[in-house]
This record gives structure tokens, sequence and C-alpha cells, in this order.
């Protein structure tokens, strides 16, 4: 599987992680991934727009104008349609940002919440002692960041802090630039956490430190 970052910049995350987990106490997972969801339904979306707009689109020509109404405009005005239709689907598989057009707000906040909750029980990152465990979701395709803090970390970590670490990273994903976005939120979540939350292990309980999927 293709990687989403690069060999360096994952030994310098892991690295950055590490020092935060000294820091803080607390053990640090990020998960990063193209998107949360398939999403079959955004083609079928942009096909239906494409071809009511066109629709109308062509019903209002024909009637503004003295076109005579022929077997050849009729199979020329549908064939506009389907293909209207068929070229919007086609650029939501090719083009992220205009699949993106078609994501209602909900599904773009609701999708990566239940993928992040599933990979936070799949590696059961529930596991640590002290239940000190800390996922760091990036979403790149809906441009979402979820962070799902363990019972013991929760509640050192009021609403409005967690929404200042999501959004010091989200400038830097909305640039792509998916290293920054990492460094950012492991550097407001020690800026957070200081003094150390709790007393730990020196070890790491969560050894994979960056889920890529």
């Amino acid at each position: 599987m293709r990687q989403i970052l690069n060999d360096a910049d994952r030994a310098l995350i892991e690295k950055h992680i590490r020092e935060a987990e000294i820091l803080t106490g607390v053990q640090i997972v990020f998960a990063v991934t193209k998107r949360s969801d398939c999403y079959a339904e955004l083609p079928w979306k942009a096909f239906a727009f494409g071809v009511s707009v066109t629709g109308l689109a062509v019903f209002f020509l024909l009637m503004l104008t003295s076109v005579w109404i022929t077997k050849t405009t009729i199979l020329l005005s549908v064939s506009s349609i389907l293909v209207t239709g068929t070229a919007l689907a086609l650029l939501t598989l090719l083009l992220p940002w205009f699949a993106r057009l078609f994501l209602s707000a909900s599904r773009k906040e609701t999708e990566p919440l239940q993928y992040a909750e599933s990979l936070f029980l799949s590696h059961e990152l529930f596991a640590s002692e002290g239940r000190r465990g800390f996922l760091m979701l990036i979403s790149k395709f809906e441009r979402q960041i979820v962070i799902l803090p363990d019972a013991g970390v929760k509640k050192l970590l009021s609403a409005d802090a967690m929404k200042n670490i999501i959004s010091g990273m989200k400038i830097h994903l909305r640039r792509n630039e998916l290293r920054s976005a990492m460094e950012t939120g492991l550097e407001k979540l020690v800026e957070t956490l200081l003094p150390p939350a709790t007393e730990g292990p020196d070890k790491n309980e969560l050894p994979e430190l960056i889920i890529n999927e």
C-alpha cells in the first residue's frame, strides 16, 4: 500500500511523538487516512445535478427559440443531458475538491468520527496503563481532524482545548501540509497538558505510533 507519509516525515513525526509522550505522560497515536468512507453516492449526486441543470437549460432553450423539433433535435438534447451528467460524475472520481462539493456537512463530520472510533477499538488504544491513550485522526478527503482521548486524558482536556488543537492543525491540512499539521497538533497538545498529565511507565505501550490506512 502506498504510504501517505514518506519515510523521512514518518520517522521525524515518530520522534516528535516519543518526545511528546515523555513530556506529557500520554500515549499518543496518529492515524492518517485518504478518506473515512467510500462515499459511493457522490458520483450519483453529481450525475443527477448535471442532468437536472442541463435538462432545464435545454428545455428553456427549445421554448425560447424557434428551433424545429425533429428526431435529431431530440437526440442531441438527450445526448447533451447524459454527457453532462456523466462528465460531472467522472469529475468526482478524479478531483477530490469537486467531489467534496456534493458531500453533506453532516457526513463530512460524522464519518471521520465513526472511523476514528473504530480505529480506537480495533487497535486497542484503551489498553494503556491508566487509560492514557490519545488518538488523533487526520482524514485528508474530508479535511477533518478527530481527537479521541481515553478516560485518563479526557478529564484533562476541555472542549475548547481540543478545538484549539484542531483549528491549529487545520490551517496546515488545508494547504496539504500533513507533516506540519501533525507537528502543530503535538506542540499544542504538549502546551495544554504541561505539567505532565500523570506519571506513567517509560515504555511505549502503544507502539504503532502512526496508523496509515
